[in-house]
């Protein structure tokens, strides 16, 4: 199984959840012009990261991806036990991040493709940072007496992870939600989120 990621990227969860399975996998990291230049265009023409080529089998779209290592790597536990219900738990999570998290840092990424008027940015960027707060209080409650959302880690875990390294460098308020806190501190500690990192060259 071969991954393309982008530094920080939200693609940089599923290089922590492929470096959690223990097993042997290559990485290509790209940047911007890599992204869009013709070799990995064949891969995914919409040259976005992540991308996955295991074989002859291309997958694209991060929940996708996720769910596929998990999949692929049971005995890791990535999805939970082997039950419909810690699998489903682990989902849950996953589209948690995947649907509410990462859409809502949209509109800080790029705030001209939503509002062309450079003052109305600010007001879009200020009810963005009000809904991620919102956001992140429904996680530290949910990771209050856990250490992972799911109740065991799972795919949903390097995802939160790198949502809150980009919610420190928009600025977004964390103050009070010590069990994310907690939780980010026990994930830069861990030796596959420090591997990936490292690799990716954010370490």
């Amino acid at each position: 199984m071969k991954l393309y990621t982008k530094p920080g990227a939200c693609s940089t969860a599923d290089h922590i959840a492929l470096r959690w399975t223990g097993q042997p996998f290559e990485v290509e990291v790209l940047d911007k012009d890599t992204m869009k230049a013709p070799a990995f265009l064949a891969i995914n023409p919409s040259g976005a990261v992540p991308a996955v080529v295991d074989g002859d089998f291309v997958l694209t779209q991060n929940a996708a991806i996720m769910g596929y290592i998990a999949d692929t790597y049971p005995e890791a536990g990535l999805s939970g036990d082997g039950s419909v219900r810690q699998r489903a738990e682990a989902m849950r999570w996953l589209a948690f991040v995947n649907s509410d998290l990462h859409p809502a840092f949209k509109p800080m990424f790029g705030p001209a493709a939503f509002i062309p008027d450079p003052d109305q940015q600010t007001v879009l960027k200020a009810g963005s940072l009000k809904r991620l707060r919102s956001l992140f209080e429904i996680a530290d409650k949910q990771l209050a007496g856990r250490q992972w959302l799911a109740g065991f880690r799972s795919v949903a875990d390097p995802y939160l992870y790198i949502t809150l390294r980009w919610a420190h460098a928009f600025k977004v308020d964390l103050s009070g939600l010590d069990n994310l806190a907690a939780f980010q501190q026990r994930m830069e500690a861990d030796p596959g989120v420090q591997a990936a990192l490292k690799v990716e060259g954010l370490a």
